[in-house]
C-alpha cells in the first residue's frame, strides 16, 4: 500500500515561513508523514496551496529526476 504524498523531491524550508518551498509541509509534518492517519495527512494536504503562496521564493516545479527523463525522452 502507499502513502498519498505532496512530495515533489525540492526539499529544502523557507525560513521565514517554515514551509517547504517544494510541498508546503513543515518539518514536523514530513517526519511524522507516515505515522499520520489517512484523515490528518489529507486535512494538511488542503491547507498546502494556501501555505505555498505565503514562501518567499518559489522552486522550480520540474524535479531533477523529471528534467532528466522530459530531456532522455526528447533525445530519443
Amino acid at each position: 500500500m502507499s502513502i498519498e504524498s505532496p512530495c515533489i523531491l525540492v526539499c529544502q524550508i523557507d525560513p521565514k515561513t517554515s514551509y517547504c518551498f517544494g510541498c508546503g509541509r513543515t518539518r514536523e509534518e514530513i517526519s511524522g508523514w507516515i505515522g499520520m492517519t489517512p484523515e490528518t495527512r489529507r486535512a494538511i494536504m488542503a491547507e498546502l496551496p494556501a501555505r505555498l503562496e505565503t514562501v518567499e521564493r518559489r522552486p522550480r516545479r520540474e524535479t531533477r529526476r523529471a528534467r532528466m527523463l522530459r530531456e532522455r525522452n526528447q533525445a530519443g
